[in-house]
């Protein structure tokens, strides 16, 4: 049954546009529109269910006369600001944005405060003392 599974023929969507400008819009919006379901994969790419409706749903709101924000804000409003790959700055989303600058601090002023400090001369000195007494020593 599993080898038999190469000649299922794949399902493409075939869709026709009458606008060179719309079809670079469905291009454009299929590559910004992220599957909810895949991990980090635009809709473009996707051969999930959920992208194939997604991808439908883009060429008809197209062939409405959506423009590309008003796609981008009914599918926004459908699946969420994860939807879309630039998710917008709110208060909500500040710490996606902040969070690694915030680490790449923290992890910096640790390695600044546990470096260990540099050697008093008159240390280095005695210990340069020491190390001549043991090899006297051998």
């Amino acid at each position: 049954m599993l080898l038999s599974s190469w000649a299922v023929p794949a399902v493409e969507d075939n869709f026709a546009f009458d606008d060179p400008a719309k079809r670079a819009a469905y291009l454009r919006l299929t590559e910004e529109l992220r599957c909810p379901m895949c991990q980090n994969q635009n809709i473009a790419d996707s051969d999930a269910m959920i992208a194939h409706d997604m991808r439908r749903k883009v060429y008809t709101l197209l062939q409405q006369g959506k423009s590309e924000q008003q796609v981008i804000d009914y599918m926004k409003a459908r699946y969420g600001d994860f939807v879309h790959y630039r998710p917008p700055v709110t208060l909500a989303t500040f710490w996606l944005w902040a969070l690694p600058i915030l680490f790449a601090a923290a992890a910096l002023i640790y390695v600044v405060v546990r470096r260990k400090p540099a050697m008093p001369e008159d240390m280095a000195a005695k210990l340069a003392r020491a190390e001549k007494l043991l090899e006297q020593d051998k």
